[in-house]
């Protein structure tokens, strides 16, 4: 399952895995959200709600996870405030459901407020 995710001009995919979280998600696409930055973390509230399923404090470079207390979708494209040195990790626990295919970095031109639109990759 890919999925093209689009901030201004910033088109980025990333696929999706076959977790239950995962298929969620990509079923309720195209989602609409306001960019919330934190660290270098984008985060930001979607309709869909489902229990923590694998869940995991620390993340990788280019992950994208669902975090079960907001409902939200997070891409992870650097360090958080709470990170330690050479780890990424979220605020608490996150479900990975998926990676991005290109250069994660390129996330650190997104300002906060903007709106970010998730798609299904046809």
């Amino acid at each position: 399952m890919k999925i093209k995710i689009k901030v201004n001009e910033l088109e980025e995919f990333a696929e999706l895995n076959n977790t239950t979280t995962a298929w969620r998600i990509y079923e309720a696409l195209p989602i609409k959200g306001t960019v919330n930055i934190w660290g270098d973390e984008i985060y930001f509230s979607i309709p869909v709600k489902v229990e923590p399923e694998n869940p995991q404090t620390k993340v990788q470079l280019g992950d994208i996870a669902y975090w079960p207390p907001g409902s939200a979708f997070c891409i992870f494209f650097g360090p958080t405030p709470i990170s330690e040195s050479g780890e990424i990790r979220p605020a608490s626990e996150v479900c990975v459901i998926g990676k991005l295919l290109g250069d994660p970095k390129q996330f650190k031109t997104v300002k906060d407020g903007e709106t970010i639109i998730l798609e299904k990759k046809e």
